[in-house]
């Protein structure tokens, strides 16, 4: 198949509690839009990069380290200052579409609403990490959170998915929020148990995205 020419990139971000299934969904609509032709690219927070994915290590598999609420959103920021500088960046540059596995919603609700980091100090360190970056549609899948965290820790938990269900459900609560400020962003896709289906749900909304990135080309 020929591939289809895009007027502009287009920034997708997958974003959901632990166990929600977006590294699943995420690599299905890659490998979905590839097959229709667009050039695309998928990646992931935190990693993506070789400097990313070592810093993703910490982050996972310390857990006999204590990093601080502070020092994990840095890190987390770190990381995506690397990955959108040589990853997203350049690939939207080459008007390809690019799908994203986590990207700054997941501070903002992780270390903002679950850790308890002032969400302006996020901010500020954001803008700078991403310099001013945001997608053009989220996906948000939306879980039960101990439903969730069952699945997930069925494979053995790492450091984030180790923490109290508490913070897990401040996490989700922190999501829901922000579909609500930003509505026409984020898209909240309920997870459903046939895979199919979801996948589903979430084309329907990368579709209008594309149409529109057509349209206003």
């Amino acid at each position: 198949m020929a591939k289809k020419r895009m007027k502009k990139g287009i920034f997708i971000t997958f974003e959901g509690i632990e166990g929600c299934g977006k590294s699943t969904q995420s690599k299905l609509l890659y490998e979905y839009l590839k097959k229709r032709g667009y050039s695309c690219v998928h990646t992931r927070e935190p990693g993506g990069t070789k400097a990313g994915e070592r810093i993703r290590d910490v982050l996972l598999h310390s857990k006999d380290t204590h990093i601080s609420d502070i020092t994990e959103m840095l890190l987390f920021e770190a990381a995506r200052s690397q990955i959108v500088a040589e990853t997203i960046r350049p690939a939207l540059e080459a008007k390809k579409i690019v799908i994203c596995d986590r990207f700054s919603d997941a501070t903002r609700s992780y270390q903002g609403y679950g850790g308890k980091v002032a969400l302006d100090t996020i901010e500020k360190v954001n803008r700078i990490a991403t310099l001013g970056l945001e997608p053009d549609l989220t996906i948000l899948l939306d879980i039960d959170t101990l439903t969730g965290l069952k699945r997930a820790k069925a494979k053995g938990p790492d450091r984030m998915e180790s923490k109290e269900v508490s913070y897990h459900k401040r996490v989700r609560a922190g999501y829901l929020k922000l579909a609500k400020r930003f509505p026409g962003r984020i898209k909240i896709i309920k997870v459903a148990a046939d895979i199919n289906r979801t996948q589903k749900l979430l084309r329907q909304e990368v579709e209008i995205v594309i149409q529109k990135c057509k349209r206003a080309g």
